[in-house]
């Protein structure tokens, strides 16, 4: 009877400690589910500032080449105005006319913008002076509006075309 009761207590003990061990266990699962779930989200953590960066990168790689494409639209409109300029300036080169021609030709511009010019000044003078009583007083506002927009419009108009038009000093027609 006695190995019957040393065995009841060995199992007894047994199984105590072996239940002793699974709560021992089960406590230290929850402790590394635990940890694993602080280095999950760590990692989360981590994927998130990476994605970040990678799309902030995209970003900045977008804009590259958006302003690369900008620039070369502009070296394109450029080389294009340039080649159209440099036809016109051949085409002109070309044109076989006596030396009169060509000087009258190069006179045309400086000669007609002074004189829109004085066009200008008269038209302000006679419409803004007594000289002009033919013109009734209510109109009179009108017609010095609209003539000096116009006289202004043109002599403007033909200044900075024609002289802005022209070629850089030192252009060289091949």
């Amino acid at each position: 009877m006695v190995e019957i009761a040393g065995m009841g207590a060995s199992a007894l003990s047994g199984g105590l400690f072996g239940l002793l061990g699974t709560v021992a266990g089960r406590v230290i699962g929850v402790f590394e589910r635990r940890e694993a779930r602080a280095d999950r989200a760590l990692e989360m953590e981590h994927d998130v500032r990476r994605w970040g960066h990678e799309q902030d990168l995209q970003a900045l790689q977008m804009e590259a080449r958006r302003q690369e494409t900008e620039d070369e639209l502009a070296i394109t409109a450029v080389a294009g105005s340039y080649a159209g300029l440099t036809a016109s300036l051949n085409a002109e080169a070309g044109i076989d006319a006596p030396g009169w021609v060509n000087a009258v030709r190069a006179l045309v511009r400086p000669v007609i913008t002074p004189l829109l010019w004085v066009a200008v000044f008269i038209v302000f003078y006679r419409t803004a002076s007594n000289e002009a009583r033919w013109i009734a007083e209510a109109e009179r506002a009108a017609l010095i509006s609209y003539l000096a927009n116009s006289v202004v419009f043109a002599a403007t108009a033909a200044t900075l075309w024609w002289f802005g038009d022209r070629p850089p000093h030192g252009f060289k027609k091949e």
